[in-house]
């Protein structure tokens, strides 16, 4: 089992129709977060892509906030 949790909401592919995907994923223990190009090197993404990959990339960094915060000590 991976420590990595992928976005589950993201489905995104290259524009070519290549079948080059994109995967942005958080590490459950510390918190790193993973962008991968998969199958290539490059990717060529829509505006509507990029912009997926975006919303992904915020989604990913609040999790790897939440994972990463220290405790308060109220």
């Amino acid at each position: 089992m991976s420590v990595y949790g992928s976005d589950p909401n993201l489905n995104v592919q290259d524009v070519t129709g290549n079948g080059t995907e994109v995967d942005v994923a958080t590490n459950l223990l510390n918190g790193d977060i993973r962008l991968s190009i998969l199958w290539t090197q490059e990717i060529l993404l829509s505006a509507d892509a990029a912009e997926q990959v975006a919303e992904a990339l915020r989604r990913a960094a609040a999790q790897s906030r939440s994972i990463t915060a220290a405790p308060t000590t109220d």
